[in-house]
Order: structure tokens, then C-alpha cells, then sequence
């Protein structure tokens, strides 16, 4: 699970992760080739029904549709959002 990704990683990095309820909620799922490598992933949430911070660690979106997490604790969002205005 991502939570476990985040515990064990030692890097900078953030983690995601896009769960969709169906394939009928990606609008477009695009891997390049080697020469330009890039991942596109787009895709509908649906009407969005909670965010939360999970363990103060994880920020997750939840829609309608499917739930998208990321690995940003309260602290990062606060300062990206002062950081913002």
C-alpha cells in the first residue's frame, strides 16, 4: 500500500496513487516510448466526497469515482499553500 511506500522511502520523492472504479472513468492513459519517456495518466474523480490527511501523512481525495493519494503531510500542503499567495 502507498502508506508503506512512504514509511520506507528515504528520499524526497512523493508517492501516488489513482484508484478508479473503472476503466469507463480514465480519459486517457498514454505510456511514451523510450526516446521521450513520460507517463500521462487522466481520468474523472467524480463528485468529490472527503479530503482527509491520513495519519497526518497522506493526503486523500475521495470522489465519486475513485480516490487519489499522495503522500503530502499537513505541514507540506500548509506551507505550499502559504508558499502559493
Amino acid at each position: 500500500m502507498l502508506r508503506d511506500t512512504i514509511m520506507n522511502t528515504l528520499t524526497n520523492d512523493h508517492a501516488l496513487s489513482l484508484e478508479l472504479a473503472s476503466f469507463d472513468h480514465i480519459r486517457r492513459l498514454e505510456i511514451s516510448s523510450e526516446q521521450d519517456p513520460e507517463v500521462v495518466i487522466e481520468g474523472v474523480l467524480g463528485e468529490i466526497q472527503r479530503v482527509t490527511i491520513v495519519e497526518r501523512m497522506m493526503l486523500e481525495i475521495e470522489g465519486t469515482n475513485g480516490v487519489l493519494r499522495m503522500d503530502l503531510t499537513e505541514h507540506d500542503i500548509k506551507e505550499l499553500l502559504k508558499n502559493a499567495e
